[in-house]
């Protein structure tokens, strides 16, 4: 019975190309593909360098689908550009941090001192939510996942903010106090998102990332095979093994 399964799946088999950022997403990703394979779906990864070409690609259909970001930045993108994109299924967490090469801890950080943030609305609403959790600052509410700097209720030390691109803040580090960065770019810059960070993020929360395709091929037969391809227990072994708690499976 086994041997005709496999027969069919590579009777059947389909390419398709998937877009990561490159490091952590980039490595899950071949681990997907080695997976993918054995059951009849050869996947071509292609690697980008920051979070706003690949949902472009993927909306142009230069992409069958991609795997970097959580579900509010593919919504926040969605709304500015009306993308026809969608999550179809969750990946892995990672747990951001706020990272300093100046202090040791978080109340070490002087009164007017620089803290870098994303530029993109979701990330940076993430990384004011961080602060907000550690009692840096107060947000009007929390819970927004669209906050910005203008959604500050309380910021008693008077830390003055700096908006980056996500993929300049690890260089940023030495310019500013402190820095949220993005798991993927902390591991690309040689940093620790899980002994590294003065704080960080909780597990539990929206910001667990995703596969996205285009609306068009959501109920495609490769896209039901490329995310159980992805939340397999081999892929799951390899991210606990590999990333030992900066990424974690959520399946």
């Amino acid at each position: 019975m086994a041997a005709s399964i496999s027969s069919r799946a590579l009777a059947q088999k389909q390419s398709i190309k998937v877009g990561v950022t490159a490091g952590p997403h980039a490595e899950v990703l071949a681990a997907v593909k080695k997976v993918a394979a054995e059951r009849g779906l050869d996947i071509t990864v292609i690697e980008f360098t920051d979070y706003v070409v690949p949902n472009q690609a993927l909306a142009a259909g230069d992409l069958d689908a991609n795997s970097f970001q959580h579900e509010p930045y593919l919504k926040n993108q969605i709304a500015k550009t009306g993308w026809k994109l969608v999550k179809v299924a969750t990946t892995t967490a990672s747990p951001q941090g706020i990272y300093s090469k100046k202090y040791k801890r978080i109340a070490d950080l002087p009164a007017g001192a620089t803290i870098a943030i994303q530029n993109d609305p979701s990330n940076g609403a993430r990384s004011l939510q961080i602060l907000d959790a550690n009692g840096v600052i107060k947000l009007k509410d929390p819970s927004n996942t669209a906050s910005t700097l203008a959604d500050i209720a309380e910021n008693p030390k008077r830390f003055r903010f700096v908006e980056l691109d996500a993929a300049q803040l690890a260089r940023a580090l030495d310019d500013v106090d402190a820095a949220s960065i993005n798991n993927n770019y902390a591991i690309q810059a040689g940093l620790s998102p899980v002994t590294d960070p003065l704080i960080r993020e909780p597990v539990e929360g929206p910001w667990v990332n995703i596969i996205a395709t285009r609306i068009a091929d959501k109920d495609k037969p490769w896209v039901k095979l490329l995310a159980e391809s992805y939340r397999s227990e081999p892929v799951r072994q390899f991210v606990l093994d590999r990333f030992k708690g900066a990424y974690v499976p959520t399946w």
